[in-house]
């Protein structure tokens, strides 16, 4: 099946600024899979332009680990691995701890009032069981708060990290639905309401360890 990309809501100057958020961000929302091949012909069609700026997407995007390009030119999401999955994971609780930490001081009532509207999406994707919706959910919810402290070089790292684990997550949770996953965001809210900053590394530590860490060796492998 086709991946389905968003409109972007904000204009680009170039259709190759264009094509590039909307590619990343389809994989962000696991549309594409491990192991899937991405062809520059399919891709252009799909979003009404010449391959070159597709093919500076996929360049940009291989460049950045969310892409694969192999010897044979072949442009896929890359499979992953047990070891390089623990290390993604240890290095977004590094980076997502200090982001969070660093959005404290500018969440007042409103911001609170945000991320509790968007952690309500999240459990009612969950309850439903809505593949789609829980990603596109629960990458708002993260996004939001981290982008409150203005993390500029922090924020490009953990979103380089979201690139490289978003299939793989999509791919689990096609397999296993989204219903029986642990759902820390009320914790975290609760911290983050009480300007708790332990509690807060706390709770994103357990989001991303428990998500991460859940997946087996065998779902590594692309089917």
């Amino acid at each position: 099946m086709d991946a389905e990309f968003i409109e972007p809501q904000e204009d680009f100057r170039t259709t190759q600024e264009r094509v590039y958020f909307q590619v990343r961000d389809a994989l962000l929302r696991g549309q594409f899979l491990p192991g899937k091949a991405i062809t520059i012909r399919g891709l252009a069609e799909q979003l009404n332009c010449s391959p070159m700026p597709v093919r500076e997407a996929l360049r940009r995007l291989t460049s950045e680990r969310a892409l694969e390009l192999s010897d044979t030119r072949r442009v896929t999401v890359p499979s992953m691995t047990r070891e390089r999955l623990d290390e993604i994971c240890a290095a977004r609780v590094a980076l997502e701890c200090q982001a969070a930490a660093q959005a404290l001081p500018f969440v007042g009532v409103d911001e609170v009032a945000t991320l509790r509207a968007l952690d309500d999406r999240v459990t009612a994707a969950l309850k439903k069981n809505d593949i789609q919706e829980y990603v596109t959910g629960n990458l708002d919810f993260h996004f939001t708060l981290y982008r409150l402290g203005r993390p500029h070089i922090i924020l490009s790292l953990i979103e380089s990290l979201w690139l490289q684990t978003a299939p793989l997550q999509h791919l689990v949770f096609q397999r296993f639905g989204v219903q029986e996953l642990p759902d820390r965001h009320q914790d975290l809210i609760e911290a983050i309401a009480q300007k708790d900053e332990q509690r807060v590394r706390t709770a994103i530590r357990q989001d991303i360890e428990e998500g991460l860490g859940s997946i087996s060796a065998e779902e590594l492998l692309p089917t």
